[in-house]
C-alpha cells in the first residue's frame, strides 16, 4: 500500500493538469499514489492520462458533481495512510510530501500539517507574494476567524476522516475551510513554515458568482458555531467580517474588476468587525479600490504586473 494518497479534482483541467502533474512526480518521496477524480470533464484527460506511464497514477471518472464530492470519491478510493490534496492548477515544490510525511511520522497527535503558500501567476510566475500562516496546535478559534490553510498545502491522516466524516456536498464553494474546521475541533495542526505550495491566480478561478460564495460563507459559519459555547460567540463576528474582506477581494481580482462590489462587501466586514478599519488588509484592499476608481481596470492590471515584476526583480537579488 502507498504511504501517501495524493487527491485530485478536475474539472475540465487540462490548461494546467500537466505542469501540475508533473510537480508531484518530481517528488523526493515516491511512496504515494496519485487519484485524479475526472469530475465530468469535456476535455482530453481521459486520453492524456491513459498515455501516462506512471503506474502510481489513477484516473476516476464520475457525472459533474462538483469539488466537495470529488474530494470524497479521492478519500474513499485512497489506500494511503496520508491523504494530500492538490488543486489541479497548483504545483508543489519537490520536497513537499517529504517533509509533510516527516511531520506527521514525528507528531502522531497532529490531525493535518500544511504549509506556506507562495502565489504565481498564469504563466506560472511569482508574484512575489507568500502566504504565511501560524495555525498550529489547537487552532479552532483562529481557525474559525479565518481560513489560512490553502487546500493544495494540506495532508491528513487518513483517519480523520472517519472521525469527521467528508467534504460537505452541500457546499458549491469553501468546502474545504469547512473540513479544516471540523478536524481542528479534534486534532492538533503542524505547518511547515515555508512555502512549497504555489497558488496559481488566474481568471477562471475568481469567483464570479458573489451570491453562492456569500451562501458558503454563512452556512459554514452558522454551522461552527451551532455548537460553540457561549464564551466564544464573540468570535462569530469577526468570522463574518473576515469572509466580507475575503469576497471584496474577490471582487477586485476578477475579470471585471467590480471595484463597487469591493467597496460593498468592505462596508459588510467593518460593520461585523470595526477593529478591520486598522488591519494591514484593510489598507491593501481600500489603496486596491482607489486604483482601480482612478485610473481604471485596465491601467491597475498593467500596475499589478509591474509590481510582480519588481516583487520578482527583488527576490532575484536576494
Amino acid at each position: 500500500m502507498p504511504k501517501v494518497s495524493v487527491v485530485i479534482p478536475a474539472y475540465n483541467a487540462m490548461t494546467y493538469l500537466p505542469e501540475t502533474m508533473e510537480s508531484v512526480q518530481r517528488q523526493t518521496f515516491s511512496d504515494f499514489e496519485v487519484l485524479i477524480i475526472n469530475d465530468g470533464s469535456a476535455d482530453n484527460i481521459v486520453e492524456w492520462v491513459s498515455q501516462l506511464v506512471d503506474p502510481r497514477v489513477k484516473l476516476i471518472c464520475q457525472t459533474n458533481q462538483g469539488v466537495p464530492l470529488a474530494r470524497n470519491k479521492g478519500i474513499a478510493n485512497a489506500q494511503g495512510e496520508y491523504i494530500a490534496f492538490l488543486d489541479a492548477d497548483d504545483l508543489w515544490e519537490p520536497t513537499m510530501l517529504e517533509k509533510q510525511v516527516g511531520c506527521l511520522e514525528n507528531n502522531p497527535t497532529v490531525g493535518l500539517v500544511h504549509t506556506w503558500m507562495a502565489v504565481i501567476d498564469a504563466q506560472s510566475q511569482p508574484t512575489g507574494r507568500v502566504m504565511i500562516s501560524n495555525a498550529e496546535g489547537d487552532v479552532w478559534k483562529q481557525l474559525v476567524v479565518q481560513n489560512t490553510v490553502p487546500s493544495s498545502s494540506v495532508m491528513v491522516r487518513r483517519g480523520c476522516f472517519d472521525t469527521v466524516g467528508g467534504f460537505d456536498p452541500n457546499l458549491r464553494n469553501i468546502d474545504d475551510w469547512d473540513m479544516w474546521i471540523r478536524i481542528a475541533a479534534r486534532y492538533p495542526f503542524a505547518v511547515i513554515k515555508e512555502p512549497l505550495m504555489h497558488y496559481r491566480m488566474h481568471l477562471n478561478n475568481m469567483t464570479k458568482n458573489w451570491q453562492v460564495v456569500e451562501e458558503a460563507f454563512e452556512m459554514i459559519i452558522e454551522k461552527a458555531f451551532r455548537s460553540a459555547p457561549p464564551e466564544l460567540l464573540y468570535l462569530k463576528s469577526r468570522s463574518y467580517g473576515h469572509a466580507n474582506m475575503f469576497l471584496a477581494w474577490k471582487a477586485v481580482q476578477s475579470g471585471n474588476r467590480n471595484y463597487k462590489k469591493a467597496i460593498h462587501f468592505q462596508e459588510q466586514a467593518i460593520a461585523h468587525f470595526p477593529l478591520l478599519r486598522f488591519s494591514r488588509e484593510y489598507f491593501r484592499l481600500s489603496l486596491a479600490i482607489a486604483m482601480l476608481q482612478w485610473f481604471g481596470s485596465n491601467a491597475y492590471t498593467k500596475i499589478l504586473s509591474l509590481l510582480y515584476a519588481l516583487r520578482r526583480r527583488i527576490l532575484s537579488l536576494t
